[in-house]
């Protein structure tokens, strides 16, 4: 009896739990639905363009850069500069020594000297034969030809030798590097007794000397905005290194194309830095203005449906609607630019959604 009055017992407890887990609030998945009807807020497009400015990264330049190496063979016998140090143009900053080059000199100097005593002698010869050949019988007309062609040959001689000579010499001027603008070492590689020329593998710049006393801040700017940034453009811009500081300037020059691998144009914005404010390799946010886009229509952000595969914005064609792929321009708040085969008047859905389907009654 015992036994029958717990099996009763349980039955009555599974009855009880499973009748609770029937009781069920059925709700509605309203998830992604579309709006319901009544509720597409829409607008009318009319031409506008929103002009205001563009932040874009930066970064600075040295005005002049160069990487010094020999322009021939030798071995380093002095730096007069180092790392830091502030060198002026034509200062002189690293000799290098070649005994070769000083035997090669002095031989085409002494070639030279040779070619130029016989055509000294030569000529004075070929003046004295013509001065003798004033009285008649003297001198035969081919003897005097024939002195008048040695003499020629040996002027061009004496020019060939002097032409090699200064060569040579030119080729001694190289063992000086001199700086060949204002600026700054800012990288040093060689020492004394370094081999030092064309032919050393791997070789790094001697020198690599900057001028820093005036800078390039250098910005790519976007297809988009490419046409609205002109030369002579204020811009304002801040560095990282300097918080809480604005710094003005103007566009100095473009590169008036579009890079192949960025789609992008360079500018540059020219930077007094005689205070030694900012250094090369800062990088910078910089305010362009942009003076807008003609032919736009501007239209709120939410009009614009972007997916995987297109950007359109949803048209009301006498209450049905129409896709229409579109492109953006200048953004300024939630209102951005828009261009395709749109036309004025045209009813937008403002609070566009990609459940909207093409060719759905909208009213």
């Amino acid at each position: 009896m015992k036994y029958k009055i717990q099996i009763a017992i349980t039955l009555l407890i599974i009855i009880f739990f499973a009748s609770c887990g029937e009781k069920k609030t059925e709700t509605k998945d309203t998830a992604g639905a579309q709006p319901a009807a009544g509720t597409y807020k829409t607008m009318e497009l009319q031409p506008r363009k929103i002009s205001g400015n563009v932040q874009l990264p930066g970064v600075m330049q040295p005005y002049e850069f160069v990487q010094l190496f020999p322009r021939i063979s030798g071995f380093v016998k002095t730096v007069n500069v180092d790392r830091g140090s502030v060198v002026k143009k034509g200062q002189l900053l690293i000799t290098l020594e070649a005994p070769e080059i000083e035997q090669q000199v002095a031989q085409a100097k002494l070639k030279f000297t040779q070619a130029e005593a016989i055509y000294i002698t030569s000529k004075d010869r070929y003046r004295r034969l013509l001065e003798t050949s004033k009285t008649p019988g003297t001198i035969s007309p081919y003897d005097l030809e024939a002195a008048a062609s040695k003499m020629q040959g040996d002027s061009a001689t004496a020019q060939g030798e002097y032409a090699n000579y200064k060569a040579q010499e030119t080729m001694k001027s190289y063992l000086t590097v001199t700086a060949p603008f204002d600026g700054v070492i800012t990288e040093r590689n060689v020492h004394p007794g370094a081999l030092a020329g064309p032919g050393v593998q791997n070789a790094k710049p001697m020198l690599v000397l900057q001028q820093l006393s005036r800078l390039r801040l250098v910005v790519d700017v976007p297809e988009q905005y490419a046409a609205q940034v002109k030369d002579g453009d204020e811009v304002h811009y801040k560095t990282n290194a300097l918080p809480g500081q604005d710094f003005a300037g103007a566009v100095s020059r473009s590169s008036q194309s579009l890079s192949n691998n960025f789609r992008s144009e360079t500018i540059e914005i020219d930077v007094d830095n005689k205070g030694n404010t900012f250094k090369p390799g800062m990088y910078a946010e910089v305010v362009l203005p942009t003076s807008g886009t003609a032919n736009a229509f501007v239209v709120p952000r939410s009009a614009v449906v972007t997916t995987t595969e297109r950007k359109y914005i949803i048209v009301s064609d006498n209450g049905v609607a129409r896709w229409h792929d579109v492109s953006e321009g200048n953004q300024s708040n939630d209102s951005t630019e828009i261009f395709g085969n749109l036309h004025s008047s045209d009813i937008v859905v403002t609070n566009a959604s990609y459940q909207i389907k093409d060719g759905t009654q909208i009213k």
